[in-house]
Parts: structure tokens; C-alpha cells; sequence
């Protein structure tokens, strides 16, 4: 069989794509990359508001500031009939928003409980209200793609100190896998990546406490991740070229885990 190859070329011209927390680190890198691809992008934040609006004079195309407190569910529920309502269909959700504030072991119950419920609030509940609310939309439209942007330590756990927001991650992975079965006939896709350690300032906390080399030595790579790096994967996603991926989760972690 004679197979024509054509040039990949990657233009999310007429997509609008909501990118959560977007105004710093990795979702900043991803909304960029979206916005250079052609993509109108919908710049979620939270508390970040000046970083939020300088985005929007760097990004290539037109781009929507959409604040929105992903820790209140009664704020999020909502969230996505708004935007649409104001900007008009929304062809891809990227939940990117994620914290992961440190539980040690040694805490009492109470207060280890309330770091818990804390991260699972913008790291799962959020992501879940998003999802639910973007498929409902994405099937009237006929057509829609998610990027669940996860962590290694989904798969590979972490340490006590932050086993919650292991969990949290890693209830993503059952919740992209159950959309991509459900509605893959209804024109929705659902995709995981799953960083390892990547240099933004919210790795920039551990990276003071336990030394760059420590990062360093426990990945394949000579140099840490990016945000940059990962930017180009959610724009290959996003795109349509990768439809028959759907349901998969792609690590990008410098070899620091090998599934």
C-alpha cells in the first residue's frame, strides 16, 4: 500500500480554548503556545490578576481574562455556561490549575484533613464540575477535547509530606479515562500528561528546601523541564491530529519514570 505524507502543520485558527490557571507556569506556557497555533485563548486565573493581563499582550491572538476561585465549587459550578454565554463555543478545556500544599505526616488529623479537603478542591472537585460542565456543552456542539494536565505523581506516588495531592492527581487519570469511553462516538476526546518535576514557581519552594541536584539526579535528562517543554504536546492534543490517542495518559517526565 501506497501511503501520500503530507507536512504536519498544526493551526487552531477558529478553536476558543479555556486554559486554567494560566497566568503563571506551565498554563501560562500552554496558553502562549495555543495562542501562537491560532487559537483564541481564555485565560483563567484566580488571584493572579496582573500576571493574568500581562499574558494577554503576549499572546498572538485574541484571549479572555476569566477569573474564578477553582477552591469554591459553588463559584465554579457555572464557570463554563458563562464563558460560553460571553465568548461563544468552547472547543477545548485544558485543567491545568492544580496546588500542592505539603501534609506532613506528623500533623494532627484535623489539620492534615483540611490540607487534604484543601487540594482536593481545586485539584479534583474543580476539574470535575469544569469536566462535567464542558461535556455537556461539547455535546450540543458535537465535538471537544479535554487535556488533563497531571503529574508522575499520579502513577508513581510521592512522598507522605504531599500524599494528597499524589492522590488528587491521580484521580484524573480514572476521570480522563471514563470520558474518553463514554463519549468518544459523541466527537469528545480526553487526554492526561503527566509532568514530572518542572522548573515554576511553584517547584521553585522545593527546589530552595532540597537543592537543584537533588531534581536533577533523579531524572534521565541533563536539564529540568520547562513549562515550554510541555506546551507543544497540549497544542498537538488540541489540535484533532491526535484523535485516535484518546483515553491515553503521555508522561513527560525526563525519564524520572518509565511506565
Amino acid at each position: 500500500m501506497i501511503v501520500n505524507e503530507r507536512a504536519m502543520q498544526i493551526s487552531l485558527a477558529n478553536q476558543r480554548i479555556l486554559v486554567t490557571g494560566a497566568s503563571r507556569g506551565i498554563g501560562r506556557a500552554i496558553a502562549k503556545q495555543l495562542s501562537a497555533s491560532g487559537a483564541k485563548v481564555i485565560v483563567h486565573y484566580n488571584t493572579q490578576e496582573e500576571e493574568a493581563m500581562s499574558l494577554l499582550a503576549e499572546c498572538s491572538t485574541t484571549a479572555y481574562l476569566a477569573p474564578c476561585d477553582l477552591s469554591n465549587a459553588a463559584e465554579v459550578k457555572g464557570f463554563i455556561p458563562r464563558l460560553v454565554e460571553k465568548y461563544g463555543p468552547i472547543s477545548a478545556l485544558v485543567n491545568n490549575a492544580g496546588i500542592s500544599p505539603a501534609a506532613p505526616d506528623t500533623l494532627p488529623t484535623a489539620d492534615w484533613l483540611e490540607v487534604w479537603e484543601k487540594t482536593f478542591a481545586v485539584n479534583t472537585t474543580a476539574v470535575g464540575i469544569l469536566c462535567k460542565e464542558f461535556v455537556d456543552h461539547a455535546r450540543i456542539q458535537g465535538n471537544g477535547r479535554i487535556v488533563m494536565i497531571s503529574s508522575r505523581a499520579a502513577f508513581r506516588g510521592d512522598t507522605p509530606d504531599y500524599m494528597a495531592y499524589a492522590a488528587s492527581k491521580g484521580a484524573l487519570v480514572s476521570l480522563m479515562r471514563s470520558i474518553a469511553r463514554h463519549y468518544g462516538k459523541e466527537g469528545i476526546k480526553a487526554f492526561l500528561i503527566a509532568p514530572g518535576f518542572t522548573r515554576t514557581d511553584m517547584a521553585a519552594e522545593i527546589l530552595a528546601q532540597y537543592g537543584e541536584d537533588f531534581a536533577l539526579r533523579d531524572i534521565a535528562l541533563s536539564e529540568l523541564t520547562r513549562p515550554e517543554d510541555l506546551a507543544p504536546m497540549v497544542t498537538l492534543l488540541c489540535s484533532g491530529l491526535a484523535d485516535h490517542a484518546t483515553g491515553t495518559s503521555i508522561d513527560m517526565n525526563a525519564g524520572s519514570y518509565v511506565r
